[in-house]
């Protein structure tokens, strides 16, 4: 548990020095997302064991790690045209080498994950003056779902919630998350607004409400999505990067589903004015 937690707030650190630093050096967002996309997407080849396929292996790392730098959505559109035509021309070229399966399986993780991981960098753009309050709250609303449940579930876990694919996980630890994740959620809008801006800049706590309780569930969707993925590639982590928590995707598989689901929800309800 040491190293769970120890891991979680240097992780957490890391994300906020990102948030603090970002008007001296804004590329460290895109940055740190192409790293994260590219890192997963790896973890993800490798459980498939299709590392060794360098044909399929390259232009996956290459366009996860191009996508965070494409700041508009033509370029989005042209990074995914050539992906798509070099990875299906090469399983022509090997088909003996490969099957439709492997590819359509490590295709679909490719648009899926460094494109979600990519409303990271969108939610900044969508507000420049609190973009990375945005970004924030999307990662948080994961995070600490993820560690609400944790604690909840092993304080007062009973009842599983869904035991085939994570035996691990129980009602009373999502309940927890949810409660953890509004409370947080509420929590970072009243430091955003009378600490941060000392009471200049107006915070939705309804936005912040609804990022919170739908958040959290919307979470444990990925988490358990992720775990499938696992099960089915016979293993328990995606890697050992991250001590106590495994690989990036164990820690940011999450993250790929909140930070779209915030995307949109910020894109109706802002969550901070001027």
């Amino acid at each position: 548990m040491k190293q769970r937690v120890l891991s979680g707030v240097v992780l957490t650190l890391f994300a906020a020095a990102i948030v603090v630093f970002d008007q001296i050096f804004p590329l460290a967002l895109n940055i740190a997302v192409a790293l994260i996309s590219l890192m997963a997407v790896d973890e993800l080849a490798r459980a498939l064991e299709l590392q060794r396929k360098w044909f399929l292996y390259m232009p996956s790392l290459a366009a996860a790690a191009a996508l965070p730098f494409c700041a508009e959505s033509q370029f989005v559109f042209l990074t995914y045209c050539l992906y798509t035509l070099i990875v299906f021309a090469a399983m022509i070229v090997y088909h003996h080498e490969t099957t439709f399966k492997e590819v359509a399986v490590l295709y679909s993780m490719v648009v899926i994950i460094p494109c979600a991981l990519h409303t990271l960098v969108s939610l900044r753009e969508l507000n420049r003056s609190h973009g990375m309050f945005y970004v924030l709250i999307a990662v948080l609303a994961a995070w600490v779902a993820d560690m609400g449940a944790y604690f909840a579930g092993t304080l007062f876990g009973r009842h599983k919630l869904c035991p085939e694919i994570s035996p691990k996980k129980t009602v009373e630890g999502a309940i927890g998350g949810t409660i953890a994740d509004v409370a947080v959620m509420l929590l970072c809008g009243l430091w955003f607004s009378q600490v941060f801006y000392h009471g200049t800049v107006e915070v939705n706590y309804l936005a912040l409400f609804l990022a919170g309780f739908f958040g959290s569930w919307i979470s444990i969707l990925g988490d358990l999505s992720f775990s499938l993925i696992k099960r089915s590639c016979h293993i328990k982590d995606f890697g050992q990067v991250i001590p106590g928590h495994g690989g990036i995707l164990d820690r940011f598989d999450s993250v790929i589903f909140t930070a779209p689901f915030v995307y949109l929800l910020v894109s109706f309800l802002s969550l901070a004015g001027g």
